[in-house]
């Protein structure tokens, strides 16, 4: 009968060091599961981040074509401008014995 006290005292010591190592695998692995969740939340927040700052960087590209594209403009009229004044140069200087 001793005998059996003892062996039961050993299979339920051994039973109990099992589950204490089981909770701590379990503990790990949770603890790994948080830290990989909150990763995620961080690259998901950066993502979110990357995404505003596109956004902003495509409105300001947006703006700068418009300009260069009014400056173009700007700068398409004054060249005609200056071709039509040299010419009225030339002319008024041809007229003129220039």
């Amino acid at each position: 009968m001793a005998d059996i006290d003892c062996m039961e005292k050993t299979s339920l010591s051994d039973a109990v060091k099992r589950l204490e190592t089981a909770v701590g695998q379990l503990e790990t692995a949770v603890q790994r599961r948080l830290d990989a969740d909150r990763s995620l939340n961080s690259l998901q927040d950066d993502l979110q981040r990357l995404g505003e700052d596109r956004s902003q960087l495509a409105a300001s590209l947006d703006e700068s074509e418009a300009r260069a594209s009014r400056l173009e403009e700007a700068n398409k009229d004054v060249s005609r401008r200056l071709v039509t004044a040299m010419e009225t140069i030339r002319t008024v200087l041809d007229t003129h014995g220039g």
